[in-house]
């Protein structure tokens, strides 16, 4: 996923509407999906700075495409959420192995 441009030196933030201003991270748009079907995780970054994830359908739309296409982008269509948001997705999309 590619985010807005920071040269890294400080944490972008963003204002969210449920928890303040936040440090951001991205998500992709199957994730904010309502009622959410548990679509899966996968971390691109375990930066707290620059936290990214997307979906199971995502990954497999990387995996065919060989990379970050245009065709994927438009796929995976990224969106800026806060951290504890972030924190929220990630627990309500997670797909335990048995």
């Amino acid at each position: 996923m590619r985010r807005p441009d920071n040269d890294g030196s400080d944490p972008l933030l963003v204002e969210c509407h449920l928890h303040g201003r936040q440090i951001s991270a991205v998500v992709c748009r199957h994730m904010l999906q309502l009622p959410p079907p548990r679509l899966g995780v996968i971390e691109n970054s375990n930066d707290p700075y620059d936290l990214q994830a997307w979906c199971h359908l995502c990954e497999d739309m990387y995996q065919q495409q060989g990379g970050l296409t245009e065709v994927f982008d438009a796929f995976n269509d990224m969106s800026i959420v806060c951290v504890r948001c972030y924190a929220q997705l990630k627990q309500r999309h997670h797909i335990a192995l048995n």
